[in-house]
């Protein structure tokens, strides 16, 4: 389904890319990432061309909630604990900094840009939000500790970072890409070396972005035990309360508020790609008891990479090859997300040094506890003898009857009941 957002901008159409090609820099994916990467070294003087398989902001960034904020969950009491101060502070210091970039553009474009209190809430836990204050205390940074919430759930208070901000995604990025070099409809099959293999021809480049949300190319960086995607929900309500800031639980599975103009981005029902899940039914029964008045305008869905530390890859795709960069795993904060790593991949390719680079290097350890959760579902999933399987690397996939669609619990690929790709990482369409 369509979201408010693309409901209220239709994309500009860009041809398909006949034949082959070479440029300074390939950038393959059309959302946010690759988007305002090509926009950063466009304005560098590089050239650039940017493929997309399908339609620019056709996937996870035409279905955002648009939340701009360095506030990412209760993450810097898991930072401190995890790397210390330091790597805490620098976490801090490099989304702040994506943060005012990000407000820098914003403000000179007719994108709906509101300045708003940010608060993430819990539900039952105190004490977790006690730790995270005295975490940012610790990194020199002053939040506020709120104890009552204009919300139709019991909480136990919020953390609030104060003139965090929203905004109307599309209507920014209409204006990033009509000064760029793209080609929608070219999908990219192969990449070997310099050279990506299109369905129609070779793009020979010094410099190629995989920025298509999972990485596709699985010889390298095995990003397949790096990461999983997580699914989540959003439905806009009107006639429904309008809240003075962007409210979201702390837990992955918790609910999100703001408002948009008159209505209200209600989100939640999430779950793990393949898993069960609260969907829409989760949220239409908050929305009935909460919101009795309120109807429906219109909902939809998107999924997140989720890394094994909570901090984003972007960097080198693999540590010997620095020829090809990625940017992946911004686990649901890929607004700022993607705003870092086009400073973070422009500054590696113009060879420029940045402090943040060893923080988000993508060939950091591996050995976190989530690296044997994603490897046990994926086991479970390749091992079950019965079923359709995935075109990535073959787990069983799961009828998913709340959308009619079949997914995979390993990394997250989706297929419509036709076959087609809707997710990735899979590039080959299923045989159903």
């Amino acid at each position: 389904m369509k979201s408010i957002w693309q409901n209220g901008v239709t994309p500009k159409e860009f041809p398909k890319l006949e034949g082959d090609a070479s440029t300074d820099v390939l950038i393959i994916g059309g959302g946010i990432t690759g988007l305002l990467t090509a926009y950063a070294l466009h304005n560098a003087g590089v050239n650039c061309i940017l493929v997309e398989k399908n339609r620019v902001c056709g996937g996870t960034t035409g279905h955002t909630t648009a939340k701009l904020t360095y506030q990412h969950g209760l993450i810097y009491g898991k930072l401190l604990r995890q790397y210390g101060t330091e790597r805490a502070k620098a976490y801090l210091d490099a989304n702040r900094l994506a943060f005012e970039r990000f407000s820098e553009l914003c403000r000179h474009i007719d994108c709906d840009y509101e300045i708003k209190d940010n608060f993430v809430y819990s539900t039952d836990d105190p004490d977790a939000l006690e730790e995270e204050m005295r975490a940012l205390d610790r990194i020199g940074y002053s939040a506020i500790l709120k104890d009552r919430l204009p919300l139709p759930i019991k909480t136990a208070g919020a953390v609030c970072f104060r003139e965090q901000a929203q905004f109307h995604p599309l209507k920014l990025l209409s204006h990033v890409w009509s000064e760029l070099n793209i080609f929608e409809q070219t999908p990219v099959l192969n990449v070997k070396g310099r050279k990506a293999l299109t369905d129609t021809g070779v793009i020979t480049a010094k410099h190629i972005v995989v920025a298509t949300h999972f990485p596709f190319i699985n010889r390298h960086g095995a990003y397949f035990l790096k990461l999983y995607q997580h699914r989540s929900y959003v439905i806009a309500l009107k006639n429904a309360e309008i809240l003075d800031g962007m409210y979201v639980d702390e837990s992955k599975t918790g609910l999100s508020f703001r408002n948009y103009k008159d209505l209200l981005l209600l989100g939640g029902g999430g779950h793990r790609t393949g898993n069960k899940g609260g969907g829409y039914a989760e949220l239409r029964m908050l929305a009935a008891k909460n919101y009795p008045r309120s109807a429906e305008v219109c909902g939809w869905a998107a999924q997140d990479c989720m890394s094994l530390d909570s901090i984003p890859y972007i960097g080198r795709y693999s540590s010997n090859d620095s020829a090809l960069l990625v940017a992946t795993g911004f686990n649901k904060w890929g607004m700022t997300g993607s705003m870092l790593a086009s400073e973070l991949l422009s500054d590696m390719i113009l060879e420029k040094k940045n402090q943040f680079f060893p923080l988000f290097d993508p060939s950091r350890s591996i050995l976190k506890p989530q690296l044997l959760i994603n490897g046990a579902e994926t086991a479970k999933n390749l091992l079950t003898p019965f079923g359709k399987r995935c075109t990535h690397l073959g787990c069983r996939l799961k009828w998913n009857n709340a959308e009619h669609t079949w997914d995979c619990a390993c990394h997250g690929s989706r297929f419509s009941c036709s076959g087609d790709v809707l997710d990735g990482p899979a590039q080959k369409r299923l045989d159903v």
